[in-house]
């Protein structure tokens, strides 16, 4: 058995396909609606050493630990634990201080993470959705790994925390982008035109960005 594996059946599906989640290295096998499921994992077993090349072309987890970087924002952010004196997480220049048990040193760092990222994702919100003429009634993060953005009609607009690890100019895109939402719920040309007027300048090449990299930050504090 394939560790990771997911199995779909699809109504559309006409044969069976294999792909690789380049966020986390789980094996999604597609087979159409009829097909032997039996059939359907004796040839996955006979794919093995094709999934073992893909997965050795990804990044590979990053762990949260003493001495690692962290990319943030425009920079990098080096782990330094144990710091002395120190009981959590603070930020010192482009050195991350941290205090606390080696065992809980991960979920110190993300949590620091976090919160950086709802703090600057909801000030961004906030210049755009001014410059917009809208109300965001709430701002929220999460981990999604389909979206790194969702607006909902109530107003809600909710981030993955990882926009915190891309460059400023790609996470500013995405808040663009998602305040739009707030006045045209599809991706129209009107949709784009007014994410390019608040964004000031072609979004284009921070969302390219995200398709190459994007994939890249879902490895980050991973084992």
């Amino acid at each position: 058995m394939i560790e990771g594996l997911e199995v779909i059946r699809h109504p559309r599906a006409r044969r069976m396909r294999l792909a690789i989640d380049p966020r986390d290295g789980k094996v999604r096998l597609t087979i159409p609606p009829r097909a032997s499921l039996a059939k359907a994992m004796q040839w996955v077993s006979e794919q093995q050493g094709w999934i073992a090349a893909q997965r050795d072309r990804l990044p590979g987890g990053k762990p949260f630990m003493a001495g690692a970087q962290v990319p943030f924002e425009d920079g990098v952010l080096t782990i330094v634990w144990p710091a002395a004196g120190m009981r959590s997480v603070r930020r010192d220049g482009d050195q991350l201080l941290c205090g606390g048990t080696e065992e809980g040193l991960p979920r110190r760092v993300e949590r620091w993470l976090r919160a950086e990222a709802l703090r600057v994702l909801s000030a961004d919100t906030a210049h755009y959705a001014a410059l917009a003429g809208v109300r965001v009634t709430k701002v929220a993060i999460g981990d999604a790994r389909s979206r790194w953005g969702s607006c909902a009609s109530t107003g809600v607009i909710r981030y993955s925390w990882r926009l915190i690890l891309a460059p400023s100019a790609v996470r500013r895109a995405t808040v663009a982008h998602e305040v739009a939402h707030r006045v045209h719920m599809n991706h129209g040309p009107d949709f784009h035109a007014l994410v390019e007027q608040l964004y000031g300048a072609d979004p284009t090449p921070h969302r390219h960005w995200l398709r190459t990299h994007g994939a890249g930050l879902h490895w980050v504090g991973r084992e």
